[in-house]
């Protein structure tokens, strides 16, 4: 008798438990950078762990390693499930789960040593940036090729963000870091001055743009209404957010350049789309939070879903945060402040990693053939550590950057400063401190959800589930 056809759910299951790790390495390393800046001997006088160096290390692990496991293994679960067929070139996917593997430990090795390029959120050096384009070409031969062989007619909205995230980042990617190189972990940008900072911004807001949310969208795409059991509340809303999303969302990235060399038009261009970008971002929220119309009780008893829908809101926060910051006069108070370093959080914590834990939540039991986690309590407890923890840090380094801008401009009657530097750097250090309260916290959640997930799957086997032999029509 033939056996019957299963989803693959190995690589799902490796870059699950691997989101898991990760998200507790990555968050440890800004919890220990998050130190230094109270205690700066915890740097242990060696180079290795200074805060210039760990700091990309913690950028790096908590996007690329934890936020990049968890789109990776999401986006191979949908494509799968809404597709009804098994993912494309099983051998591939296993490479790009070895592959990005790769990727970060050779980050975790260079960075403390000091080999970066120097760009934000693109700091790996030539022979890592062609390891990446490698895993992200199979990996985009994966994805295209299970939706190219499905068996459903239609093409879930889920898995148009997915797509739209892998196109866009490898476009990203390939620009930005073109380099020449001249040793082995040293190279230099192929572009000058002014152009070499409007690239790396072009890419930087992008990578947040594409990768910290599109890709995420379609992790919300899916789960949301499936944890809440629930169509999703706007199907052809969902179709707007996503074209009007990654249109508006490319022309964005020069506000990180307000009052520079940067052309005055390229900045106001920046300004405006910036601008325009609130519409099509709170679009996807409320169609994301209309999806428990009918159903809003489930958020009393469901853990899951209140990660998901909390998520949801630091989205919408953020999302209108950011347009606001853009604006010039906004930004000349908050450039180069910790109020920056708040909106990151609130979109990084309170948006990427809430979506990722309350994916990972609904993954690890399925991926073990259970329905559910060992504990709904420890998933309670983890949300209520994780949202005072992220609450804390926004509003500690909201506070501290609005007074820092505001410390920074004060003048007195001779037009001389009325506050030196040092001076504003002792008002905030309290901030640090409730800064790395909320940070541990976050930290603490993430134990929390390790011990769950050890519980849960100890003395289970790998489950593949069963591709069903009849599609419903859609």
């Amino acid at each position: 008798m033939k056996a019957a056809a299963t989803f693959n759910y190995r690589v799902v299951r490796q870059f699950t438990i691997m989101t898991i790790v990760w998200g507790i390495v990555g968050m440890g390393v800004g919890v220990l950078i998050a130190a230094q800046l109270l205690w700066p001997e915890l740097n242990f006088d060696t180079p290795w762990f200074s805060y210039g160096r760990l700091r990309p290390l913690h950028t790096n692990a908590v996007i690329f390693a934890f936020g990049g496991s968890a789109l990776f293994a999401t986006s191979y679960y949908c494509v799968q499930r809404t597709c009804q067929v098994r993912l494309f070139a099983d051998r591939l996917a296993a490479f790009t789960f070895w592959g990005w593997q790769l990727v970060i430990v050779l980050a975790a090795v260079t960075l403390p040593m000091g080999y970066t390029t120097g760009k934000e959120y693109a700091e790996l050096e030539w022979p890592i940036d062609i390891l990446i384009t490698l895993v992200w070409v199979a990996y985009a031969v994966v994805f295209f090729g299970t939706i190219a062989k499905r068996k459903t007619p239609h093409i879930y909205v889920a898995n148009w963000f997915f797509g739209g995230f892998i196109l866009a980042v490898a476009l990203l990617h390939i620009v930005n870091s073109c380099e020449i190189p001249v040793e082995l972990f040293k190279s230099y940008s192929c572009y000058p001055g002014v152009q070499d900072a409007m690239v790396q911004w072009w890419y930087g807001h992008n990578a947040v743009g594409f990768f910290l949310t599109a890709g995420f969208l379609g992790m919300m795409y899916y789960f949301v209404p499936k944890q809440a059991g629930r169509p999703v509340y706007s199907y052809r809303l969902s179709v707007v957010h996503f074209w009007a999303l990654i249109f508006t969302y490319m022309w964005a990235g020069p506000h990180h350049l307000h009052y520079t060399a940067l052309p005055d038009w390229t900045q106001s261009l920046g300004m405006v789309f910036s601008l325009i970008l609130l519409a099509p971002s709170w679009g996807g929220m409320i169609n994301g939070v209309m999806t428990l119309s009918g159903a809003w009780e489930k958020l009393r008893d469901d853990p899951i879903l209140k990660f998901l829908i909390t998520s949801l809101s630091f989205y919408g926060m953020s999302t209108f945060e950011g347009p606001m910051m853009a604006i010039k006069t906004v930004n000349a108070l908050s450039h180069y402040t910790d109020w920056t370093v708040g909106h990151v959080h609130s979109g990084a914590l309170g948006w990427v990693a809430m979506i990722s834990i309350g994916s990972m939540y609904y993954l690890v039991p399925r991926m073990f053939g259970k329905t559910e986690m060992y504990s709904t309590g420890l998933i309670n407890l983890h949300f209520w550590v994780a949202t005072i923890g992220v609450v804390l840090y926004i509003a500690a380094m909201w506070i501290a950057g609005v007074m820092q801008g505001l410390m920074w401009r004060a003048l007195n009657e001779d037009g001389t400063l009325t506050y030196t530097f040092v001076e504003s750097v002792k008002a905030t250090y309290p901030f640090y401190a409730i800064r790395l309260t909320g940070g541990a916290m976050f930290f603490c959640g993430m134990l929390i959800m390790a011990y769950n997930t050890i519980k849960t799957v100890a003395g289970q086997r790998a489950y593949d589930a069963p591709i069903p032999t009849a599609v419903a029509a859609h």
